[in-house]
């Protein structure tokens, strides 16, 4: 072993120093740095033929290395000349990529099988000094479809004898050779044009080889036609299949009666690894019963035998011997076929076949060899627990056996594999899983390979299989529906609950991130790693009651798994809204004599709270006996009959409260306007009595106005509108009088001969409906020159009344006697319409009227006091009036 003493150099020759290092670094068993870190080995997998700049692998990220040390890190090749005609490196960051020049597994590895694969190996350098570490990378290049098959020869010529029978078969010894591995091989041969005498089979031996035959299908007959010439096509098994070509020819020889055969076809001869050179092997015979030329024998290799091993085993041509040419190597070889042909003159080659078996020494006791086929490293075997059951672990191989013993092998351990014997193979054995096995369930397996001989020799060994997890398993949550509750108005980031989902797999695939679904609104957010939920923004519940969204739990493996909840968010209510009327004021309009407790209207009120905090209780504030408030539908309904001459105007306040904790409340002003109904006579103020009386001089001219009648009503509108009529008279001519309907001044109309007492029955009557209402009242007229006996007229008015005139108390209901009898009026659903929608246009017109017509009683009084004088008043003010109208009359 070479030691390298590495002293610590001069400042000056420091740099060269270490560069001889890290040269000596590839060359000697120690390294200057051997105490740094052990030698660390990554392996990738790339099909051959990639493009430049194709990704291959990133060695610190495998090797998970931490980029933020400091100073960094350095990848270095030291084989720079060689690797980088196929791999650049990326000296920062360990990153491998294909080099400009295209690796081809065919060039690259000439001589590989694809049993031991073809690698390319490499040493890279982690630099600097105190972070050094020796990374051995293999990168094993896959095969890809990319030769075509190809014939050794361009033209391949094989001679028929003429006489050849029907399905005969003829080797065509230049079988095509295609680099590719396996199913990218040749895997079949097929002529282009068969002339319809000839077609192709193709035969496998126990090496794996494909040769084709030509086979005969009809009678040869050279005089016809002496060859024939086609194309031979060799088609590998690639997706598309790529083909190779070679002229082939098929020559029909005129040939002798016999041919050489051979005594025997087949040979076998066991061969010891220790034989000396130049050991005769075996002596093939060949004869031919023809005579002279046509008997003569030479004897050759088929071209099928490997140049090498030709070079092994010599054969005289002439007499038929095969011996040891050189050494065999009895490590690797087991056995050579050796394929003789027997050549004579115009005839086919005979053929025999000698199989030389190799027998090696047996220079110790026996040994169970294990070859892995699973990863194994320091005698752990690694299984993928996605293998399938009856994946292949491992081959026992049992050495230095005497022929005379038999060993037993059997397998010691639990889990589910199995050890036997495989297929006809003496003394090799498998071991092999019985189902898949699961790293979830258990990592790894002690077992213990047994192999026993008669003489009871036991050799043991000891196998340990350790189970590599793959993220079979998505994570899951412990709830399927996660159900969260908040009252509304939260302050942001307001915590709402922490997700949990678990995951079986182990390392990093077990590690699970939470992440929000599409359909989660943006104000939610999750802790990737802790998966608490939180709300960024304050929830409003009569905006959004209910939040229904998907969070999802992604594992970290490859392909990554996951799985998803749903979450249900109900946000519940807080008494923040106060309730809201729908309207700030209410008017209401209800006819007098409204019914007690009937329903004026409805006040309609709103509270966007839920549960007891949305329940809405109102109230009057400024109180009163005559409403009240059906708290439950909002109604507004009246205790007492409303008269509209008593009040026509009443304003309520009306709250609203709610039943939240503290109270909310508004108030808003109901204001009740009654209409008026026609329950009012017209009431007369004068003439005060029916036993009153006005002096009327004889002289009086017609078209005089001699007095009026004036009356009021309580109820207004149409209902307040009077009009007057004379229905009676008593006295005069007809005719006499007249009155005026609407302002009641009665006009004389002829003159008066006659002296003595005149009277007038007038009816008063408004213009309401449905019926109007009216009053009766007596006019009399004393027509003379003076009052001389005031007794004699009162007699006359007492007698008159208790004949002709009566004092009759107002009634409601129409007249039925007299000639100017009052008919409803045919339009009375229209006049009723009219008045209701038109009262407040039409109190404005009454108003004004009723102050012109006092204006126009008063002026008239005035005018009358000077010819008219009322006989007797029930009061003093009106005997003040009589005795003035008298001293008018005396003079």
């Amino acid at each position: 072993m070479n030691m390298i003493n590495c002293r610590r150099p001069s400042r000056s020759n420091r740099g060269g120093i270490w560069g001889w290092c890290i040269l000596l670094l590839h060359i000697s068993p120690l390294s200057c740095f051997a105490n740094f870190s052990q030698a660390k080995e990554l392996i990738y997998k790339i099909k051959e033929g990639l493009p430049t700049g194709t990704f291959i692998g990133a060695i610190g990220v495998d090797l998970k290395l931490d980029f933020t040390v400091q100073p960094p890190f350095l990848f270095n090749l030291p084989q720079k000349e060689v690797i980088q005609q196929y791999v650049n490196l990326n000296n920062t960051t360990g990153e491998l990529y294909t080099s400009a020049t295209e690796i081809d597994r065919e060039t690259l590895c000439p001589d590989n099988s694809a049993r031991h694969g073809c690698v390319l190996s490499l040493d890279v350098f982690l630099l600097p000094q105190q972070h050094f570490q020796l990374i051995k990378v293999k990168i094993i290049i896959e095969d890809v479809n990319d030769n075509r098959p190809k014939f050794p020869v361009n033209e391949i010529c094989i001679s028929v004898p003429e006489n050849t029978h029907v399905s005969a078969r003829f080797a065509v010894e230049h079988s095509a050779m295609d680099p590719d591995l396996g199913s990218h091989g040749v895997q079949t041969y097929w002529l282009v044009n068969d002339f319809g005498m000839f077609t192709l089979d193709v035969e496998e031996n126990e090496g794996g080889e494909l040769t084709p035959f030509l086979i005969v299908t009809e009678a040869l007959d050279r005089e016809k036609q002496a060859e024939y010439i086609t194309d031979i096509i060799a088609e590998d098994g690639g997706t598309p299949p790529l083909l190779g070509a070679a002229t082939f020819k098929i020559v029909i020889t005129d040939v002798n009666d016999n041919c050489p055969q051979f005594t025997v076809t087949h040979i076998n001869i066991s061969l010891h690894g220790n034989t000396s050179k130049g050991a005769h092997l075996a002596r093939l015979h060949a004869f031919d019963t023809d005579l002279g030329v046509n008997a003569q024998i030479s004897y050759a290799y088929s071209d099928r035998v490997p140049r090498d091993t030709r070079s092994l085993f010599h054969l005289d041509k002439i007499t038929g011997l095969i011996k040891l040419a050189a050494k065999i190597d009895s490590v690797t070889a087991t056995f050579y076929k050796l394929t003789v042909l027997a050549n004579g003159p115009g005839c086919i080659p005979a053929v025999a076949t000698v199989t030389v078996h190799i027998i090696k020494d047996i220079t110790g006791p026996p040994a169970v060899i294990p070859r892995y086929i699973a990863p194994e490293k320091e005698g752990v075997v690694t299984v993928k627990e996605s293998e399938p059951a009856f994946s292949p672990i491992a081959f026992f191989t049992v050495k230095n056996i005497d022929k005379n013993q038999k060993v037993d092998c059997n397998l010691e351990g639990t889990g589910p594999f199995r050890l036997g014997p495989y297929k006809q193979f003496k003394n090799e054995y498998l071991l092999e899983t019985t189902e898949p096995l699961d790293y979830e369930k258990t990592q790894d397996y002690d077992l213990i390979v047994v192999a026993k001989n008669t003489q009871g020799l036991v050799i043991k060994t000891y196998l340990k299989v350790q189970v590599l997890d793959e993220n079979d398993n998505a994570p899951e949550f412990q709830q399927s529906l996660v159900e969260i509750s908040i009252e509304e108005n939260n302050p942001p980031n307001t915590f709402l609950t922490q997700l949990q989902a678990t995951d079986l797999d182990g390392e990093g695939r077990g590690e699970v991130n939470y992440l929000l679904g599409g359909d989660a609104p943006g104000m939610f957010a999750v802790d990737r790693v802790t998966g608490v939920l939180t709300v960024a923004t304050s929830l409003d519940r009569e905006e959004k009651e209910k939040y229904r969204f998907i969070v999802r739990a992604v594992d970290q493996g490859t392909p990554r798994r996951e799985s998803i909840a749903t979450v249900l968010l109900t946000v519940q209510d807080r008494n923040d809204n106060s309730p809201r009327f729908i309207n700030k004021d209410f008017t209401f309009f209800v006819p007098e004599n409204f019914p007690g407790y009937g329903e004026i209207g409805v006040l309609s009120v709103t509270d966007a709270d839920a549960g007891e905090n949305g329940w809405v209780a109102l109230s009057i504030i400024n109180g009163s006996d005559i409403f009240m408030i059906d708290t439950g539908r909002g109604t507004l309904r009246t205790m007492t009959l409303l008269d509209r001459e008593q009040q026509g105007t009443y304003h309520l306040w009306i709250e609203a409260i709610d039943g939240g904790q503290p109270a909310l409340s508004c108030v808003a002003m109901v204001t009740v306007l009654l209409l008026d109904v026609n329950d009012n006579p017209p009431i007369v103020l004068f003439p005060q009595s029916n036993q009153s009386y006005m002096l009327v001089l004889p002289n009086t001219l017609p078209g005089t106005s001699i007095t009026e009648v004036y009356a009021v009503d309580k109820d207004t509108g149409m209902n307040a509108v009077i009009a007057y009529s004379i229905i009676k008279r008593k006295g005069g001519e007809p005719g006499s009088f007249a009155i005026d309907p609407d302002t009641g001044n009665i006009t004389l109309k002829r003159e008066l001969n006659n002296r003595g007492l005149y009277s007038l029955l007038v009816k008063v009557s408004d213009h309401g409906q449905p019926e109007p209402l009216y009053s009766m009242v007596t006019v009399n007229f004393f027509v003379n020159e003076t009052v001389s006996n005031e007794s004699y007229i009162q007699s006359l008015l007492t007698k008159e009344a208790d004949i002709e005139i009566e004092e009759r108390p107002w009634y409601v209901g129409q007249m039925t006697e007299g000639p100017e009898r009052y008919e409803l009026c045919p339009c009375q659903p229209a006049l009723i319409f009219l008045s209701v929608t038109c009262l407040g246009l039409f109190c404005l017109v009454v108003g004004l009227t009723a102050y012109i017509c006092r204006n126009r009683f008063k002026k008239s009084r005035k005018r009358k006091s000077e010819v008219e004088m009322p006989l007797k008043m029930k009061n003093d003010s009106m005997q003040i009036v009589n005795g003035k109208l008298r001293q008018i009359s005396d003079t």
